[in-house]
């Protein structure tokens, strides 16, 4: 089991808590809240332990809410992030995988695909990018475009999950 590096989860309070993990779920410090709130313990400073609860209080919350969660995360190589209004977390992970340096043909690919993808499933395509390029997640949009709502957002929970174990681990 890997520790964290820059704190001690189970020595902090509440405030220092959600303040360090209210972002490793996208603009979702219920997240945090909630796990703090179940209660910490020494096993707790350990990457994949805390991971794991987190994950279960994410993935045991109402559909209603993992659909927010799904919601507050941005589009890959949208306005967005061509702004620069991602929070630094996706401006790292989306740089990471090559988004950045997209070419025009790619930027509109990409444009199209997210449009696509959240008029049929009324959220946005989520994918934990760290480890690929851009061309694996455009091959992975176009896949997933095809599957039906349910299929897709398991998926989204699934992904969003690895991209707070991502997240964990770099702390």
């Amino acid at each position: 089991m890997s520790r964290f590096t820059t704190c001690t989860p189970s020595s902090m309070s509440r405030d220092e808590f959600v303040a360090a993990f209210a972002d490793i779920y996208e603009h979702s410090p219920w997240v945090a809240e909630q796990t703090f709130d179940q209660g910490l313990t020494a096993e707790d400073d350990n990457i994949e332990q805390l991971h794991g609860r987190m994950a279960a209080v994410m993935s045991n919350a109402d559909k209603k809410a993992q659909l927010d969660l799904i919601n507050a995360h941005p589009d890959l190589a949208g306005k967005a992030a061509q702004r620069g209004e991602l929070t630094e977390a996706s401006t790292s992970e989306q740089a990471g995988a090559g988004i950045s340096e997209c070419n025009a043909e790619e930027f509109e690919r990409f444009t199209f695909l997210n449009n696509a993808y959240k008029e049929k499933f009324q959220f946005p395509f989520i994918m934990a990018v760290r480890g690929s390029n851009r061309h694996q997640i455009l091959a992975a949009f176009e896949e997933r475009i095809h599957n039906d709502y349910d299929t897709e957002f398991a998926r989204a929970v699934k992904e969003i999950n690895k991209i707070a174990e991502f997240r964990l681990s770099a702390m």
